[in-house]
């Protein structure tokens, strides 16, 4: 039997009130023995932080995520504490090292994520639906290719509209060309129940665009990210749906041409392994 490596893991608390002291854990880093940190990695799934404390700010999190392993990647034997006391806001706490036998980091990793801040995960993702479910799938490709730390997530549309505006786009990055840059911009988009969020998000567009033209000096390629039909519908393979299934079919193709109409780009959770294909080829990864 292969060896198991020597490790120690900490463990990342939510904790919106210090006074209350009730808390969620949200992620965990992992350290060899040698004190060089091998893995941060943190839940993509924050309906528990969201049941502790409603008004949540999960893109500063995922934020912190990513800056997290951007320090450890530049600095893997860094002092830990140094480098969590420059990143934590209060309401992020660190526990005291554990001593942990690792089969492997990706191991470790996936098995202190079941055991300590995910101990539900396979039940949770089944049960994912609508834009959990199709942003969960997002940031799963994006990850995959090694871009998701790399991309801006929560963008405040305030920053290319006008100040109130409380439309937040899931995630984005600017694609340079050799002639010109082009901002892209994801939005998870759900329309199983009804077509809502497709009209906002197409009442938005226009504007948020001048905008990113205004201050990015490049133009916009906004693309919002759906359910496949078929899924989404529940129509059987063969045959014809039943009333309920025509409506349905009938409400998302009305959003999906809503928002083609206002030049937004519709793909589906299929189409995700291309597009962050194309964010790896762009971001140089």
């Amino acid at each position: 039997m292969s060896s198991r490596l020597e490790c120690e893991f900490f463990l990342l608390r939510y904790v919106p009130d210090p006074v209350r002291n009730e808390f969620v854990h949200v992620g965990l880093i992992l350290r060899e023995a040698a004190g060089r940190v091998v893995s941060v990695k943190f839940t993509s799934d924050w309906r528990r932080v969201r049941c502790l404390d409603p008004e949540a700010d999960t893109g500063m999190l995922e934020g912190l995520e990513s800056e997290l392993r951007r320090r450890f990647a530049a600095e893997p034997e860094g002092n830990l504490m140094h480098v969590l006391e420059d990143s934590f806001s209060n309401s992020v706490q660190v526990t005291r090292g554990k001593a942990y036998l690792a089969e492997s980091v990706e191991a470790g990793v996936e098995e202190l994520m079941r055991m300590y801040v995910e101990p539900q995960k396979r039940e949770r993702v089944s049960r994912l639906s609508g834009r959990a479910a199709i942003h969960g799938a997002m940031r799963g490709e994006f990850e995959r290719a090694g871009v998701w730390d790399l991309m801006r997530k929560r963008i405040a549309a305030a920053e290319y509209t006008r100040a109130g505006d409380p439309l937040r786009i899931d995630c984005g990055y600017l694609s340079s060309t050799p002639l010109s840059g082009v901002v892209r911009m994801f939005q998870a988009v759900s329309l199983e129940a009804g077509s809502e969020m497709a009209k906002v998000l197409a009442f938005s567009a226009s504007d948020l665009m001048a905008g990113v033209e205004r201050v990015e000096k490049a133009a916009l390629e906004l693309t919002a990210v759906v359910e496949p039909l078929r899924q989404e519908t529940g129509i059987r393979e063969q045959g014809i749906g039943t009333g309920l299934d025509s409506e349905r079919v009938e409400a998302y193709r009305f959003a999906v041409e809503t928002m083609e109409e206002h030049r937004i780009r519709v793909l589906t959770t299929a189409d995700l392994g291309r597009v962050a294909e194309t964010a790896r080829r762009e971001l140089r990864v």
